[in-house]
């Protein structure tokens, strides 16, 4: 079975940056999603890419989040750019086709 792996968290302070990576121990085809949980609350939907490279973004991360994939390295990428207090969470990548979700990377956003 699929396993998936996320990295790439960490502390930056609001207007900073991250990447985020989840790698696949197998070949992942079709829609990738990466959702994320602050705490005290629901995990929600952060942005989706379909295997023709479609994207879909969550409206409080349009504009300032980027997800991408390398299919070659069976990993899925999001770029978080000026980052704010509210993004701090769990972040999750989501393989919906198999039910798969990764272990999480927290990200903290504070000054």
């Amino acid at each position: 079975q699929v396993q998936l792996v996320e990295s790439g968290g960490g502390w930056v302070q609001p207007g900073g940056s991250l990447r985020l990576s989840c790698a696949a121990s197998g070949n992942i085809v079709g829609i990738m999603d990466w959702y994320r949980q602050a705490p005290g609350k629901q995990r929600e939907f952060v942005a989706r890419i379909t295997g023709t490279g479609n994207t879909g973004y969550a409206t409080s991360v349009k504009g300032r989040f980027t997800i991408s994939r390398e299919s070659a390295k069976n990993t899925v990428y999001l770029q978080m750019n000026s980052l704010k207090p509210d993004d701090t969470a769990v972040y999750y990548c989501h393989l919906p086709m198999d039910l798969l979700w990764g272990q999480g990377t927290q990200v903290t956003v504070s000054s």
